[in-house]
């Protein structure tokens, strides 16, 4: 009996003390002419918390508890603390228009409790979610493997603090997919789960596999952060956010479709590191690369590039272009959409309705341009402009979706174009395919065997220019299954291209005129000794690049046989 009354007393005297410290603070408030909050009474936005770091908010006795765009709401223990007048004046500098509020100590605390569920990661609507140095380099180097990223997800998913928990999930997901190396992120709902998987080096790659429920809330985060309606559920849409790391902004392009059991969201990051690939570095053969940068270096003409989507060809257009640009050219680009900004550029995107690749092409042109940037050669509309800019003394580059450097003038001329401009108009058509690269730390050299010999000598049978093929024939590389840090355990880190071209000569402009087959093509180049996208991919091999397995899963390596 005596403790339970000793119990009761104690909360009563505390219950007397805080509505003492309540009665000051509204005394006070009074005293200084500013208005009393009770924050036990209000909610407090996470997003307005944040504006204050949390040691300063606690060393200054202060705490920003609501915000309506820059006009923010401050509670503070005392107006005249040097450290709240100094923070004051910062956020003044920064833009925002503060609005003090007194408050007790015991109710700034409620605010400071709030803290605890805020992760590192930040989000704004202007769609740019902040993760700190401090943390981004924590993830860093606690996230060695996949299965690391998994587990730090597991853990985040038990977590009991429901705000933090969706926003550290996400926090991982992102560092962990920066942290790999992937170039996309992939949530596949299925019946019972929803599978996450990274798409590393063009493959993709399970992750783990999340509860509904927890997707369910990631996926209304992550819709308003990119901007999409969160009531539309039966329509695809399109968005996007940046994450900020290091002051630099990596651009997630979001698209979520409909699909039997929930919404399917893939991300695409946009690391502008990925894209700023020198020309010599994309893995062209060292005598094409000197042929090609000849042609980059003409005044006019066009340079054509092909392969399907994700082969690579919007990382070659863009070394293209560091290649050419100075201060004396005027470079213009129209792209759909534009993926990464270059300094120095004029870089414009497509719409649908009223800026599409031909009215765009034809605007560009009255800019006086010395260099022109077509996204892709859809129509014969975009064909015939960009073929009478090559001939009016502009150089252009553009992309193509066609199998292989020979396709593209079949290509062009079922797009309309006369078979007599084309000689005069495109200067070389080029074809490529990205490969996995050989992890140079755990790779393993073996004897190839009879039947990938056979296929290896194939192909260098094929090649005219002896003095490419290396001399040792038998020996391959091979990814080495279990693999190791540095490749995450696959056996490959990495990628670069395999490059075939065809420049317009004598026997290509002859062919021409008799509207031929991509075969024929192919025969009449075949005099200029460069080597087909098989035959450089098996270069490659031979080197220890890439192993032969890779090659097979990207080009054809039958049709040699």
């Amino acid at each position: 009996m005596v403790v339970f009354a000793d119990a009761e007393q104690n909360k009563r005297l505390d219950f007397l003390r805080k509505r003492e410290e309540e009665e000051l603070a509204q005394m006070l408030s009074q005293k200084y002419g500013v208005e009393y909050i009770d924050l036990s009474l209000v909610a407090v936005s996470a997003d307005a918390l944040r504006i204050i770091p949390e040691v300063m908010a606690r060393e200054a006795e202060m705490a920003v508890f609501g915000q309506v765009g820059k006009r923010i709401s401050v509670a503070v223990r005392s107006p005249e603390n040097p450290k709240v007048k100094m923070e004051i004046q910062r956020l003044t500098e920064a833009g925002y228009s503060p609005v003090l509020f007194m408050a007790s100590g015991e109710s700034l605390k409620r605010a400071y409790d709030r803290y605890a569920e805020l992760s590192y990661a930040t989000e704004t609507k202007a769609g740019v979610f902040n993760l700190s140095n401090e943390e981004l380099e924590k993830l860093l180097t606690e996230v060695t493997s996949l299965a690391d990223v998994g587990n730090l997800i597991q853990e985040a998913v038990k977590s009991t603090k429901h705000t933090y928990r969706i926003t550290r999930i996400l926090e991982v997901i992102l560092a962990g997919a920066m942290a790999t190396g992937a170039s996309d992120i992939h949530f596949e709902p299925e019946e019972t789960q929803v599978r996450l998987r990274y798409r590393l080096d063009g493959v993709l790659i399970d992750v783990l596999a999340l509860d509904n429920e927890t997707y369910r809330l990631l996926l209304s985060r992550l819709k308003l952060l990119s901007g999409l309606k969160l009531n539309i559920i039966a329509d695809a849409q399109d968005g996007r956010f940046s994450i900020k790391i290091k002051g630099e902004e990596i651009e997630i392009r979001s698209s979520v479709l409909p699909g039997n059991y929930s919404e399917t969201m893939v991300m695409r990051i946009l690391n502008p590191s990925a894209i700023s690939v020198p020309l010599e570095e994309l893995g062209i053969e060292p005598k094409l690369l000197a042929r090609i940068e000849r042609e980059v270096a003409k005044p006019n003409g066009m340079i054509l590039t092909t392969g399907p989507t994700g082969s690579g060809k919007t990382t070659t257009l863009y070394a293209f272009l560091r290649k050419v640009n100075s201060p004396q050219t005027k470079i213009i680009t129209i792209e759909d959409p534009v993926e990464y900004h270059l300094n120095g550029i004029v870089q414009t995107q497509v719409d649908k309705k009223n800026y599409s690749f031909a009215a765009g092409l034809r605007s560009a042109l009255r800019q006086d341009p010395d260099i022109i940037m077509v996204g892709e050669i859809r129509d014969g509309e975009v064909a015939e402009v960009a073929i009478n800019a090559a001939l009016t003394g502009h150089l252009v580059f553009s992309t193509l979706h066609t199998n292989d450097a020979a396709g593209s003038f079949p290509r062009l001329i079922d797009l309309g174009i006369s078979e007599k401009v084309l000689s005069s108009a495109v200067s070389v058509a080029m074809a490529q395919r990205l490969l996995r690269k050989l992890c140079v730390k755990c790779k393993q050299v073996r004897q190839a065997t009879p039947d990938e010999q056979k296929i290896i000598d194939t192909y260098l049978n094929g090649i005219l220019d002896k003095s490419l093929i290396p001399q040792n024939h038998s020996t391959i590389s091979v990814a080495n299954e279990q693999g190791c840090e540095v490749c995450h355990n696959r056996g490959y880190k990495g990628r670069i291209g395999v490059f075939e071209a065809i420049f317009m000569d004598g026997p290509v402009e002859e062919i021409l005129r008799s509207k031929p087959s991509e075969r024929e093509v192919a025969m009449a180049a075949r005099a200029q000794a460069i080597p087909t996208m098989q035959e450089d991919g098996i270069l490659k091999v031979l080197r220890g690049v890439t192993s032969l397995e890779e090659l097979g899963r990207v080009v054809d390596l039958n049709t040699g046989i």
